[in-house]
């Protein structure tokens, strides 16, 4: 039940392209190609968490484990 009231609320911060933990704007994040996914940078916010961009749609979310 408690995922059902987060996850919307953090998919419309990702659609902002803000952090869905501190809510910094993630254009301020340290962007870095990502090693294991192709054409998409990787993304680490000031709080840690890491995030996938992908500028084709111009778009954010967040890293699995196998792509960290």
């Amino acid at each position: 039940m408690f995922k059902n009231i987060i996850a919307p609320v953090q998919a419309w911060l990702l659609s902002r392209g803000t952090c869905v933990g501190c809510g910094t704007s993630l254009s301020e994040g340290k962007k870095a190609a990502s090693p294991k996914v192709t054409d998409k940078d990787q993304v680490t916010c000031k709080c840690g968490r890491i995030f996938i961009y992908d500028s084709k749609s111009n778009t954010y979310r967040r890293a699995l484990l196998s792509e960290v």
